[in-house]
């Protein structure tokens, strides 16, 4: 009978014990303190296409979307602001989920196959073919704090299988924007969706 209280009371004590491990296990997994996280930027389409069948044809009429090309102002985990003509900084506290260019291109992607029924590839592999493959370089993707605005600029090259190429630069401006991680983060999203849409009209 003793050994059986003795048990009864140490499975008593470890039923008090574990939620507390737990919760300190969780502690450890999310910031319980007074500084918040970094904001973690992510570009998402407005547009997306339907469920079901992503666009028809055969792999020679697709588009090709490519990683644009850009500098190292770019090709890093902060958003860029531009504080004068000769001077740059990095916007506080906000950091870009995954690189610039590649969020850019799913977003631009993700428009083109929304608002036409092409078939539409993504990725770098030139060798995978296609009627047209569009590249280009992406010239800003920030934060102008003289403006206090948010630019996005993207120059465009669409080249079809003959060989043919044409260019264009497109450009989206999002003014009267706080230098902070929440409004340029949405500023950027809006910015990069116009310029995605601009694309895509000009794309055919």
């Amino acid at each position: 009978m003793r050994r059986n209280r003795g048990k009864t009371a140490m499975a008593r004590r470890i039923r008090q014990v574990v939620p507390v491990f737990a919760l300190a296990l969780l502690a450890g997994c999310i910031n319980l303190g007074k500084d918040p996280p970094d904001t973690l930027i992510s570009l998402t389409p407005h547009t997306t296409a339907p469920i079901g069948k992503l666009g028809k044809g055969s792999l020679a009429d697709a588009i090709m979307v490519l990683d644009p090309d850009v500098d190292r102002r770019l090709d890093v985990e902060r958003v860029p602001v531009q504080v004068d003509t000769a001077t740059l900084a990095y916007l506080k506290d906000a950091i870009w989920v995954e690189r610039p260019a590649r969020q850019f291109r799913r977003v631009l992607a993700e428009t083109i196959r929304a608002k036409s029924n092409r078939l539409v590839i993504e990725g770098n592999d030139v060798e995978v073919g296609g009627k047209q493959v569009l590249s280009g370089r992406l010239l800003n993707m920030g934060y102008d704090a003289s403006s206090q605005s948010v630019v996005v600029r993207f120059d465009a090259l669409l080249e079809d299988s003959d060989g043919s190429v044409k260019s264009q630069r497109f450009e989206a401006l999002v003014p009267d924007v706080r230098a902070n991680a929440k409004n340029v983060a949405a500023a950027l999203n809006e910015a990069t969706n116009d310029i995605a849409e601009q694309v895509t009209d000009w794309v055919g």
